[in-house]
């Protein structure tokens, strides 16, 4: 399935009053009771069931219950949601705490490694990043995106192997102190 919240048009996590508004404002836009061509209201009829499948699960992993699971250092969580919380730390510049959230899934699959890579990548651990985007690769074999982060893997271990990439960590390293 889809991110629930991009589906809805939704940047990152967002609370229920948001998730609610954001559904509201889709359905008045492609309701299929308001269109007469067949055809365009089938469309519109399918992404009725889209919106109506990432309304509910939206609305789950915002649900206190889920927030509250999540918050527990021990709790497992279902992929989906530790990929969503792990997005959303890294969208805040904490790439630490993403790797957390992904710690806590239950299952990994395709989106899962790829969101590790992406997590390793901020970390500068590009070695291992490329094992993720690999791993992604390996479950989702026609998944360019992935094969595109394994790329970027490489490439940024090529660069960081280099006396100028060398220099550069040393510097972001003192700049960050």
């Amino acid at each position: 399935m889809n991110n629930p919240f991009e589906v809805l048009g939704l940047k990152g996590w967002a609370d229920q009053d948001e998730i609610r508004a954001a559904y509201r404002t889709l359905v008045k836009q492609c309701h299929p009771d308001m269109i007469q061509d067949p055809v365009l209201k089938q469309e519109a009829q399918d992404r009725m069931v889209a919106l109506n499948l990432a309304y509910e699960e939206a609305l789950r992993l915002a649900s206190p219950k889920a927030a509250a699971a999540i918050a527990s250092p021990m709790a497992e969580i279902p992929a989906p949601a530790a990929v969503l919380m792990a997005e959303r730390a890294l969208a805040r510049d904490n790439p630490e705490g993403a790797l957390r959230q992904l710690m806590k899934s239950d299952v990994r699959d395709g989106d899962w490694y790829y969101m590790q890579g992406r997590v390793l990548m901020a970390l500068e651990q590009y070695e291992s990043a490329h094992q993720s985007f690999r791993e992604a690769v390996r479950r989702c074999p026609d998944n360019n995106i992935y094969r595109s982060g394994a790329l970027a893997a490489v490439v940024a271990q090529r660069e960081a192997s280099t006396l100028q990439g060398k220099f550069k960590r040393a510097f972001r390293k003192i700049v960050k102190k």
